[in-house]
């Protein structure tokens, strides 16, 4: 488990990214792409094939970030999302497979019609 636990997490809420340092490499995430791949229910669905695909997160921050055990952290959203618990497993399957679930996640928006902005402007 040690190579899947970060030896730093740093938020930017300026960039509105959260940096997870681990000993081999040092990754940012951005909050819309945390947001979108919420562990929860909410996201995820509550069964196979029954995730809700999230649009109009391009803006989104990220509040704050509390550990949850040994074992995850909870990401507060400035949407009022936080009900997804990251496990450092998790996380890191995030940072190495980013590029591919970011791809995928476009491609999905895409063939619903969606868009990552819904119309809304930058938050200042």
């Amino acid at each position: 488990m040690s190579h899947t636990l970060p030896s730093d997490i740093r938020l930017h809420k300026k960039s509105r990214t959260l940096e997870l340092v681990y000993p081999d490499a040092a990754f940012e995430l951005t909050a819309e792409f945390l947001r979108v791949h919420s562990p929860s229910a909410e996201v995820r669905g509550h069964g196979i094939g029954n995730a809700v695909l999230q649009t109009g997160k391009q803006f989104v921050g990220i509040t704050g970030v509390q550990p949850s055990g040994n074992y995850a952290i909870k990401i507060i959203f400035d949407d009022g999302h936080d009900s997804g618990l990251y496990t450092w497993d998790y996380l890191r399957d995030l940072c190495q497979n980013h590029d591919q679930y970011w791809q995928t996640y476009l491609q999905k928006l895409q063939e619903a019609g969606e868009t990552r902005n819904n119309g809304l402007l930058a938050r200042g």
